[in-house]
């Protein structure tokens, strides 16, 4: 197939002032590290730095400062964008994590928006602090509480971690991206005995664009 052959399978996806290209095609897709490899690239510098920042200003709350938890929803939802970053080292594993149907209406892979509505099915920005596991719908979660005004309704909404059928890697071949949550940070069934592990009570994690 010839290079126009093959920029004629992408279309874009519009969101706000920003372009995007989506690929038409499963095999048009490129896969970066994937899903807890740490050789994965890791969170913008600048995310990371809102990261650490919030950890100063939480502290009294945090009880795991040696480790922190990035969403960065600049990336879509076909790339592993959840990083655990160990502080220590500066190495991050990363993982894919879903977004919030409210937060992506048109099922593009992208996140558009963040919200702090009841009932917006919305992923909120900022930063959380990670709580206690319990045994849900989807089985082993974690509950999370809302450390800032843009997401202080977490608790209440039922944002949580969990896992999720919808994360995978067989949905990113066949459409391009995974499946959408509530607005909780949903994770692959695969992954989340990882995720529970290393985001332990206590963890700050951090979500926004970079």
């Amino acid at each position: 197939m010839t290079n126009l052959g093959r920029r004629q399978f992408f279309h874009s996806a519009i969101i706000g002032a920003a372009t995007f290209a989506v690929p038409g095609f499963a095999s048009e897709i490129i896969f970066r590290s994937g899903t807890g490899n740490p050789q994965g690239d890791g969170p913008s510098p600048h995310l990371l730095a809102r990261a650490k920042s919030a950890l100063e200003t939480h502290r009294s709350r945090i009880r795991v400062t040696d480790r922190l938890a990035i969403a960065d929803f600049s990336k879509p939802s076909r790339e592993p964008r959840f990083y655990i970053v160990d502080l220590k080292s500066g190495k991050a594993t990363s993982f894919l994590v879903a977004h919030g149907k409210g937060s992506d209406p048109s099922h593009s892979g992208w996140v558009q928006s963040f919200s702090n509505t009841h009932g917006s099915e919305a992923t909120s920005a900022g930063a959380y602090m990670v709580g206690d596991t319990y045994f849900g719908q989807y089985g082993e979660s974690r509950r999370l509480l809302g450390l800032e005004p843009q997401n202080d309704q977490a608790e209440a909404r039922a944002i949580v971690i969990h896992p999720a059928w919808y994360v995978n890697k067989s949905l990113i071949q066949e459409q391009g991206k995974i499946g959408r949550s509530q607005g909780c940070f949903a994770f692959a069934q695969s992954d989340i005995g990882h995720i529970l592990q290393q985001v332990a009570p206590g963890t700050l994690l951090f979500a926004d664009k970079a």
